[in-house]
Protein backbone atom coordinates (compact mmCIF):
# COMPACT_ATOMS: atom_id res chain seq x y z
CA UNK A 1 0.00 0.00 0.00
CA UNK A 2 1.25 3.43 -0.89
CA UNK A 3 2.27 5.73 2.72
CA UNK A 4 0.33 8.89 2.76
CA UNK A 5 1.80 11.61 2.77
CA UNK A 6 1.62 14.24 5.14
CA UNK A 7 -0.96 17.38 5.04
CA UNK A 8 1.51 19.48 6.41
CA UNK A 9 4.21 19.18 3.58
CA UNK A 10 1.46 19.32 1.71
CA UNK A 11 0.14 21.99 2.00
CA UNK A 12 4.11 24.00 2.92
CA UNK A 13 4.91 22.50 -0.55
CA UNK A 14 1.69 23.46 -2.69
CA UNK A 15 1.43 27.05 -0.79
CA UNK A 16 5.17 27.70 -1.65
CA UNK A 17 4.89 25.87 -5.24
CA UNK A 18 1.66 28.04 -6.20
CA UNK A 19 3.24 31.74 -4.68
CA UNK A 20 6.79 30.60 -6.66
CA UNK A 21 4.58 30.30 -9.86
CA UNK A 22 2.30 33.34 -9.39
CA UNK A 23 5.38 35.37 -8.50
CA UNK A 24 7.13 33.92 -11.63
CA UNK A 25 3.63 34.74 -13.73
CA UNK A 26 3.82 38.56 -12.13
CA UNK A 27 7.80 38.79 -13.03
CA UNK A 28 7.15 37.89 -16.72
CA UNK A 29 4.28 40.77 -17.46
CA UNK A 30 6.16 43.11 -15.07
CA UNK A 31 9.29 42.32 -17.57
CA UNK A 32 7.00 42.38 -20.31
CA UNK A 33 5.76 46.12 -19.41
CA UNK A 34 9.66 46.66 -18.22
CA UNK A 35 10.81 46.10 -21.46
CA UNK A 36 7.78 47.88 -23.42
CA UNK A 37 8.47 50.92 -21.80
CA UNK A 38 12.18 50.59 -21.90
CA UNK A 39 11.85 50.38 -25.39
CA UNK A 40 9.30 53.94 -25.63
CA UNK A 41 12.38 55.48 -23.57
CA UNK A 42 15.23 54.73 -26.00
CA UNK A 43 12.87 55.41 -29.02
CA UNK A 44 11.92 58.82 -27.54
CA UNK A 45 16.15 59.42 -26.17
CA UNK A 46 16.87 58.84 -30.20
CA UNK A 47 14.37 61.08 -31.34
CA UNK A 48 14.92 64.14 -28.91
CA UNK A 49 18.79 63.25 -29.89
CA UNK A 50 18.12 64.07 -33.36
CA UNK A 51 16.30 66.55 -33.09
CA UNK A 52 18.78 68.25 -30.53
CA UNK A 53 21.68 67.61 -33.33
CA UNK A 54 20.55 68.65 -36.30
CA UNK A 55 19.83 72.18 -35.57
CA UNK A 56 23.49 72.02 -34.68
CA UNK A 57 24.61 70.32 -37.75
CA UNK A 58 22.60 72.58 -40.62
CA UNK A 59 24.50 75.49 -38.76
CA UNK A 60 27.80 73.50 -38.87
CA UNK A 61 27.37 72.54 -42.48
CA UNK A 62 26.25 76.23 -43.79
CA UNK A 63 29.15 78.08 -42.34
CA UNK A 64 31.15 75.55 -44.14
CA UNK A 65 34.08 77.01 -46.53
CA UNK A 66 33.68 73.62 -48.38
CA UNK A 67 29.79 72.35 -46.86
CA UNK A 68 29.71 69.44 -49.16
CA UNK A 69 32.69 68.01 -48.03
CA UNK A 70 32.76 65.01 -45.17
CA UNK A 71 33.55 65.90 -41.71
CA UNK A 72 34.10 63.90 -38.49
CA UNK A 73 33.02 65.59 -35.19
CA UNK A 74 35.68 64.49 -32.80
CA UNK A 75 35.47 63.83 -29.52
CA UNK A 76 36.75 65.69 -26.14
CA UNK A 77 37.63 62.20 -24.77
CA UNK A 78 37.74 58.85 -25.92
CA UNK A 79 34.57 56.37 -24.67
CA UNK A 80 32.14 54.03 -25.98
CA UNK A 81 29.29 55.19 -28.08
CA UNK A 82 25.86 53.71 -27.31
CA UNK A 83 24.38 56.36 -30.06
CA UNK A 84 26.13 57.19 -33.21
CA UNK A 85 25.19 59.15 -36.54
CA UNK A 86 24.91 60.48 -39.75
CA UNK A 87 24.16 63.56 -41.14
CA UNK A 88 23.96 63.19 -44.99
CA UNK A 89 21.78 64.97 -48.04
CA UNK A 90 19.08 63.65 -50.09
CA UNK A 91 21.55 61.20 -52.43
CA UNK A 92 23.14 59.74 -48.89
CA UNK A 93 26.69 61.53 -49.07
CA UNK A 94 27.77 62.08 -46.12
CA UNK A 95 28.65 65.40 -45.01
CA UNK A 96 29.03 64.64 -40.80
CA UNK A 97 29.31 61.99 -38.95
CA UNK A 98 30.17 61.14 -35.09
CA UNK A 99 33.54 59.58 -34.43
CA UNK A 100 32.94 56.37 -34.24
CA UNK A 101 30.46 55.89 -36.72
CA UNK A 102 29.98 52.50 -39.07
CA UNK A 103 28.25 53.69 -42.27
CA UNK A 104 27.61 50.23 -43.08
CA UNK A 105 25.03 50.07 -40.36
CA UNK A 106 22.98 52.77 -41.62
CA UNK A 107 20.61 52.97 -44.40
CA UNK A 108 21.61 53.14 -48.04
CA UNK A 109 19.04 56.03 -48.45
CA UNK A 110 18.24 58.39 -45.83
CA UNK A 111 14.78 57.48 -44.18
CA UNK A 112 12.80 59.71 -41.76
CA UNK A 113 11.24 58.14 -38.62
CA UNK A 114 12.08 54.71 -37.18
CA UNK A 115 13.43 51.91 -38.56
CA UNK A 116 14.90 48.53 -37.14
CA UNK A 117 18.36 46.18 -38.59
CA UNK A 118 19.13 42.80 -37.41
CA UNK A 119 21.28 44.85 -34.80
CA UNK A 120 20.65 48.11 -34.48
CA UNK A 121 17.48 50.94 -34.07
CA UNK A 122 17.27 53.45 -36.26
CA UNK A 123 15.71 57.14 -36.21
CA UNK A 124 15.62 59.86 -39.12
CA UNK A 125 14.73 63.21 -39.39
CA UNK A 126 15.37 65.78 -41.98
CA UNK A 127 15.78 69.61 -42.52
CA UNK A 128 15.65 72.32 -45.39
CA UNK A 129 13.19 70.85 -46.94
CA UNK A 130 14.00 67.70 -47.43
CA UNK A 131 17.74 68.46 -48.02
CA UNK A 132 19.65 67.23 -45.31
CA UNK A 133 19.12 63.98 -43.34
CA UNK A 134 20.33 63.04 -39.33
CA UNK A 135 20.06 59.29 -38.97
CA UNK A 136 20.88 58.50 -35.43
CA UNK A 137 21.55 54.51 -34.39
CA UNK A 138 21.41 52.36 -30.92
CA UNK A 139 22.77 48.72 -30.68
CA UNK A 140 20.13 46.51 -29.93
CA UNK A 141 22.16 44.81 -27.17
CA UNK A 142 22.25 47.91 -25.24
CA UNK A 143 17.97 47.86 -24.94
CA UNK A 144 18.61 43.90 -24.46
CA UNK A 145 21.00 44.19 -21.45
CA UNK A 146 18.67 47.15 -19.66
CA UNK A 147 16.00 44.68 -20.24
CA UNK A 148 18.00 41.42 -18.70
CA UNK A 149 19.00 43.79 -15.77
CA UNK A 150 15.39 44.43 -15.10
CA UNK A 151 14.75 40.97 -15.06
CA UNK A 152 17.45 39.94 -13.01
CA UNK A 153 16.03 42.34 -10.30
CA UNK A 154 13.10 41.10 -10.25
CA UNK A 155 14.07 37.55 -9.99
CA UNK A 156 16.74 37.64 -7.76
CA UNK A 157 14.10 38.38 -4.58
CA UNK A 158 12.66 35.24 -5.03
CA UNK A 159 15.55 33.51 -4.33
CA UNK A 160 15.29 34.34 -1.20
CA UNK A 161 11.75 34.56 -0.81
CA UNK A 162 11.61 30.49 -1.81
CA UNK A 163 13.06 29.21 1.32
CA UNK A 164 12.02 31.97 3.72
CA UNK A 165 8.44 31.19 1.96
CA UNK A 166 8.72 27.86 2.50
CA UNK A 167 9.65 27.70 6.03
CA UNK A 168 7.69 30.68 7.33
CA UNK A 169 4.21 28.36 5.31
CA UNK A 170 5.57 25.43 7.44
CA UNK A 171 5.24 27.03 10.78
CA UNK A 172 1.87 28.47 9.93
CA UNK A 173 0.45 25.12 8.80
CA UNK A 174 2.31 23.12 11.74
CA UNK A 175 0.95 25.81 14.13
CA UNK A 176 -2.87 25.66 12.36
CA UNK A 177 -2.55 21.76 12.69
CA UNK A 178 -1.58 21.50 16.42
CA UNK A 179 -4.90 20.37 17.42
CA UNK A 180 -5.36 17.89 14.66
CA UNK A 181 -1.76 16.53 16.09
CA UNK A 182 -2.85 16.54 19.43
CA UNK A 183 -5.77 14.69 18.18
CA UNK A 184 -3.82 12.17 16.33
CA UNK A 185 -1.40 11.37 19.85
CA UNK A 186 -4.65 11.08 21.69
CA UNK A 187 -5.80 8.45 18.98
CA UNK A 188 -2.41 6.69 18.65
CA UNK A 189 -2.18 6.25 22.30
CA UNK A 190 -5.38 4.82 23.24
CA UNK A 191 -4.88 0.87 24.36
CA UNK A 192 -7.06 -1.47 23.39
CA UNK A 193 -9.01 -1.23 26.43
CA UNK A 194 -9.46 2.78 26.38
CA UNK A 195 -12.72 3.75 24.60
CA UNK A 196 -13.32 7.09 26.66
CA UNK A 197 -14.22 9.56 24.17
CA UNK A 198 -11.42 11.82 22.98
CA UNK A 199 -11.09 15.39 23.88
CA UNK A 200 -9.33 18.07 22.28
CA UNK A 201 -10.14 21.19 21.98
CA UNK A 202 -10.20 23.66 19.02
CA UNK A 203 -10.56 21.26 16.58
CA UNK A 204 -10.63 22.53 12.71
CA UNK A 205 -14.43 22.82 11.73
CA UNK A 206 -13.31 20.22 9.27
CA UNK A 207 -12.06 18.04 11.42
CA UNK A 208 -14.31 18.27 14.67
CA UNK A 209 -17.35 16.73 12.63
CA UNK A 210 -15.18 13.43 12.51
CA UNK A 211 -13.47 13.32 15.70
CA UNK A 212 -17.45 13.41 17.07
CA UNK A 213 -18.32 10.64 14.85
CA UNK A 214 -14.65 8.51 16.77
CA UNK A 215 -16.59 9.43 19.57
CA UNK A 216 -19.85 8.18 18.73
CA UNK A 217 -17.86 4.61 17.28
CA UNK A 218 -16.35 4.14 20.55
CA UNK A 219 -19.55 4.71 22.72
CA UNK A 220 -20.86 1.72 19.91
CA UNK A 221 -18.08 -0.24 20.42
CA UNK A 222 -17.83 0.24 24.95
CA UNK A 223 -21.66 -1.05 24.59
CA UNK A 224 -21.03 -3.90 22.55
CA UNK A 225 -18.01 -5.04 23.92
CA UNK A 226 -19.57 -4.62 27.78
CA UNK A 227 -22.47 -6.75 26.15
CA UNK A 228 -20.54 -9.45 24.62
CA UNK A 229 -18.97 -9.41 28.26
CA UNK A 230 -22.50 -9.67 29.87
CA UNK A 231 -23.25 -13.18 27.48
CA UNK A 232 -20.01 -14.60 27.92
CA UNK A 233 -20.19 -14.47 31.92
CA UNK A 234 -23.90 -15.38 32.01
CA UNK A 235 -23.56 -18.33 29.37
CA UNK A 236 -20.19 -19.43 31.29
CA UNK A 237 -22.16 -19.48 34.66
CA UNK A 238 -24.94 -21.07 32.89
CA UNK A 239 -23.23 -23.93 31.27
CA UNK A 240 -21.21 -25.02 34.22
CA UNK A 241 -24.37 -25.48 36.11
CA UNK A 242 -25.90 -28.43 33.96
CA UNK A 243 -22.87 -29.79 33.17
CA UNK A 244 -21.70 -29.91 36.89
CA UNK A 245 -25.26 -31.69 37.55
CA UNK A 246 -25.08 -33.90 34.90
CA UNK A 247 -21.65 -34.89 35.79
CA UNK A 248 -22.72 -35.83 39.22
CA UNK A 249 -25.53 -37.62 38.46
CA UNK A 250 -22.85 -39.88 35.83
CA UNK A 251 -20.49 -40.32 38.79
CA UNK A 252 -23.58 -40.90 41.11
CA UNK A 253 -24.41 -43.77 38.38
CA UNK A 254 -20.95 -45.04 37.76
CA UNK A 255 -20.87 -45.58 41.67
CA UNK A 256 -23.64 -47.48 41.81
CA UNK A 257 -23.63 -49.43 38.65
CA UNK A 258 -22.70 -53.16 39.17
CA UNK A 259 -19.31 -54.20 37.81
CA UNK A 260 -19.48 -54.98 34.16
CA UNK A 261 -19.99 -52.90 30.87
CA UNK A 262 -22.73 -50.36 32.05
CA UNK A 263 -20.11 -48.91 34.96
CA UNK A 264 -17.60 -49.14 31.93
CA UNK A 265 -19.78 -47.22 29.70
CA UNK A 266 -20.89 -44.62 32.90
CA UNK A 267 -16.90 -43.79 33.25
CA UNK A 268 -16.68 -42.79 29.31
CA UNK A 269 -19.67 -40.70 29.90
CA UNK A 270 -18.20 -39.31 33.04
CA UNK A 271 -14.79 -38.52 30.85
CA UNK A 272 -16.34 -37.08 27.58
CA UNK A 273 -17.98 -34.82 30.26
CA UNK A 274 -14.97 -33.95 32.29
CA UNK A 275 -13.61 -32.98 28.61
CA UNK A 276 -16.38 -31.30 27.53
CA UNK A 277 -16.53 -28.97 30.85
CA UNK A 278 -12.78 -28.01 29.56
CA UNK A 279 -13.46 -27.32 26.36
CA UNK A 280 -16.31 -25.46 27.42
CA UNK A 281 -13.89 -23.25 29.68
CA UNK A 282 -11.86 -22.73 27.11
CA UNK A 283 -14.08 -21.70 24.95
CA UNK A 284 -15.70 -18.94 27.13
CA UNK A 285 -11.72 -18.05 27.39
CA UNK A 286 -11.40 -17.65 24.19
CA UNK A 287 -14.64 -15.46 23.70
CA UNK A 288 -13.58 -13.50 26.49
CA UNK A 289 -9.81 -13.01 24.78
CA UNK A 290 -11.35 -11.70 21.49
CA UNK A 291 -14.22 -9.70 23.07
CA UNK A 292 -11.46 -7.41 24.22
CA UNK A 293 -10.97 -5.71 27.60
CA UNK A 294 -7.34 -6.78 27.94
CA UNK A 295 -5.95 -3.64 29.45
CA UNK A 296 -6.77 -2.33 32.76
CA UNK A 297 -6.89 1.35 32.31
CA UNK A 298 -5.04 1.52 36.07
CA UNK A 299 -1.79 -0.40 35.87
CA UNK A 300 -1.66 -3.66 37.69
CA UNK A 301 1.26 -4.86 39.96
CA UNK A 302 2.16 -8.58 38.35
CA UNK A 303 3.96 -9.72 41.11
CA UNK A 304 1.36 -11.03 43.78
CA UNK A 305 -1.09 -11.94 40.88
CA UNK A 306 1.61 -14.13 39.31
CA UNK A 307 2.51 -15.18 42.66
CA UNK A 308 -0.89 -16.13 43.95
CA UNK A 309 -1.46 -18.32 40.51
CA UNK A 310 1.35 -20.14 40.87
CA UNK A 311 0.36 -20.83 44.14
CA UNK A 312 -3.15 -21.94 43.17
CA UNK A 313 -1.45 -24.33 40.37
CA UNK A 314 1.06 -25.92 43.15
CA UNK A 315 -1.62 -26.86 45.08
CA UNK A 316 -2.76 -28.87 42.46
CA UNK A 317 0.12 -30.32 41.49
CA UNK A 318 2.31 -31.36 44.24
CA UNK A 319 4.39 -28.29 44.21
CA UNK A 320 5.67 -29.03 41.00
CA UNK A 321 5.90 -25.09 39.74
CA UNK A 322 9.55 -23.35 41.19
CA UNK A 323 8.74 -19.30 40.99
CA UNK A 324 11.62 -16.99 39.94
CA UNK A 325 10.44 -13.30 40.54
CA UNK A 326 13.04 -10.29 40.19
CA UNK A 327 14.49 -8.59 42.73
CA UNK A 328 12.15 -5.37 42.92
CA UNK A 329 9.16 -4.49 44.54
CA UNK A 330 6.96 -4.38 41.82
CA UNK A 331 6.28 -5.11 37.95
CA UNK A 332 3.43 -2.77 36.92
CA UNK A 333 1.98 -3.87 33.82
CA UNK A 334 -1.76 -2.51 31.59
CA UNK A 335 -2.67 -6.02 30.84
CA UNK A 336 -6.16 -6.72 32.85
CA UNK A 337 -6.32 -9.09 36.16
CA UNK A 338 -8.56 -11.78 34.46
CA UNK A 339 -6.37 -11.40 31.51
CA UNK A 340 -3.35 -11.98 33.44
CA UNK A 341 -4.60 -15.12 34.62
CA UNK A 342 -6.02 -16.93 31.70
CA UNK A 343 -2.76 -16.24 30.18
CA UNK A 344 -0.78 -17.81 33.31
CA UNK A 345 -3.09 -20.93 33.44
CA UNK A 346 -2.92 -21.86 29.95
CA UNK A 347 0.81 -21.89 29.90
CA UNK A 348 1.04 -23.60 32.83
CA UNK A 349 -1.88 -26.09 31.98
CA UNK A 350 0.45 -26.24 28.94
CA UNK A 351 3.55 -26.87 30.49
CA UNK A 352 2.10 -29.27 32.82
CA UNK A 353 0.51 -31.22 30.56
CA UNK A 354 3.47 -32.11 28.11
CA UNK A 355 5.94 -31.46 30.28
CA UNK A 356 7.90 -34.75 31.98
CA UNK A 357 5.98 -35.71 34.70
CA UNK A 358 9.27 -35.83 37.27
CA UNK A 359 10.62 -32.28 36.61
CA UNK A 360 9.79 -29.01 37.43
CA UNK A 361 8.17 -26.09 36.10
CA UNK A 362 10.22 -23.00 36.00
CA UNK A 363 7.65 -19.83 35.74
CA UNK A 364 9.88 -16.77 36.03
CA UNK A 365 9.22 -12.64 35.64
CA UNK A 366 11.74 -10.32 34.81
CA UNK A 367 11.86 -6.20 35.74
CA UNK A 368 10.70 -5.92 32.55
CA UNK A 369 7.43 -7.59 32.49
CA UNK A 370 8.99 -10.70 30.61
CA UNK A 371 7.19 -13.85 31.78
CA UNK A 372 8.81 -17.30 31.29
CA UNK A 373 7.13 -20.80 31.31
CA UNK A 374 9.91 -23.36 30.82
CA UNK A 375 8.85 -27.47 31.29
CA UNK A 376 11.29 -30.47 30.48
CA UNK A 377 10.82 -32.87 28.20
CA UNK A 378 11.23 -33.96 24.14
CA UNK A 379 12.16 -31.16 21.95
CA UNK A 380 9.74 -29.72 20.17
CA UNK A 381 10.13 -30.09 16.38
CA UNK A 382 10.41 -26.67 14.40
CA UNK A 383 8.08 -28.01 11.65
CA UNK A 384 5.42 -28.51 14.78
CA UNK A 385 6.29 -25.19 16.84
CA UNK A 386 5.35 -22.56 14.61
CA UNK A 387 2.05 -24.44 14.41
CA UNK A 388 1.03 -24.49 18.30
CA UNK A 389 -0.46 -21.35 18.12
CA UNK A 390 -2.94 -22.14 16.21
CA UNK A 391 -6.24 -23.43 17.10
CA UNK A 392 -7.33 -27.33 17.68
CA UNK A 393 -3.50 -28.06 17.30
CA UNK A 394 -1.56 -30.36 19.44
CA UNK A 395 1.92 -31.57 20.10
CA UNK A 396 1.06 -34.89 21.08
CA UNK A 397 -2.23 -36.86 19.63
CA UNK A 398 -1.75 -39.34 22.57
CA UNK A 399 -2.11 -36.63 25.22
CA UNK A 400 -5.59 -35.49 25.45
CA UNK A 401 -7.03 -31.69 25.07
CA UNK A 402 -8.56 -29.51 23.43
CA UNK A 403 -5.71 -27.67 21.59
CA UNK A 404 -6.69 -24.08 22.37
CA UNK A 405 -4.34 -23.15 25.29
CA UNK A 406 -1.56 -21.41 22.90
CA UNK A 407 -3.74 -20.12 20.92
CA UNK A 408 -5.94 -18.28 23.51
CA UNK A 409 -2.14 -17.12 25.09
CA UNK A 410 -1.69 -15.60 20.94
CA UNK A 411 -4.89 -14.17 21.17
CA UNK A 412 -4.39 -12.25 24.79
CA UNK A 413 -0.97 -11.25 23.63
CA UNK A 414 -2.07 -9.76 20.53
CA UNK A 415 -4.71 -7.81 22.08
CA UNK A 416 -2.54 -6.14 24.77
CA UNK A 417 0.18 -5.34 21.96
CA UNK A 418 2.75 -7.83 23.27
CA UNK A 419 5.44 -10.92 22.11
CA UNK A 420 5.40 -13.96 22.61
CA UNK A 421 8.08 -16.25 21.30
CA UNK A 422 8.03 -20.31 21.85
CA UNK A 423 11.14 -21.53 21.83
CA UNK A 424 12.45 -25.79 21.72
CA UNK A 425 14.72 -26.50 23.48
CA UNK A 426 14.84 -24.30 25.94
CA UNK A 427 17.22 -21.91 26.38
CA UNK A 428 20.27 -23.63 27.84
CA UNK A 429 18.99 -26.37 27.75
CA UNK A 430 19.23 -29.87 25.09
CA UNK A 431 15.68 -30.61 25.75
CA UNK A 432 12.38 -28.69 26.77
CA UNK A 433 10.39 -25.97 25.70
CA UNK A 434 9.22 -22.49 26.78
CA UNK A 435 7.21 -19.93 26.18
CA UNK A 436 8.41 -16.32 26.01
CA UNK A 437 5.88 -13.62 26.88
CA UNK A 438 6.75 -9.71 26.95
CA UNK A 439 3.95 -8.05 28.21
CA UNK A 440 3.17 -4.42 28.25
CA UNK A 441 4.75 -2.27 30.81
CA UNK A 442 3.06 0.74 32.67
Amino acid sequence: MKPSSSLQKRLGLGLTLGMTLLWLGATVGAWLVVQHELNEAFDSALEETAQRILPLAVLEISNREEPREAQHVATLKMHKEYLTYLVRDASGKILMQSHDANPKIFNQQPTEGFTTSEKYRLYGASALRETLFIEIAEPLDHRREAAREALFALLLPLLALIPVSLLGTWLFVRISLRSVLAYRRAVEARGVGDLSPIKVARLPAEIDPLAEAVNHLLERLRKALEAERSFTANSAHELRTPLAATLAQVQRLRHEAPEGPLRVRAAKIENALRELARLSEKLMQLAKAEGGGLLSETPQDLIPLLAHGVDEWNQRSDQRIELHLPSQASVYSNIDPDAFGILLRNLIENALKYGATDQPIEVSLTEQAQLRVVNSGPAVPQSVLQHLTERFVRGHSEISGSGLGLAITKTIVQGVNARMKLVSPATGRQDGFEVCVWLPLA
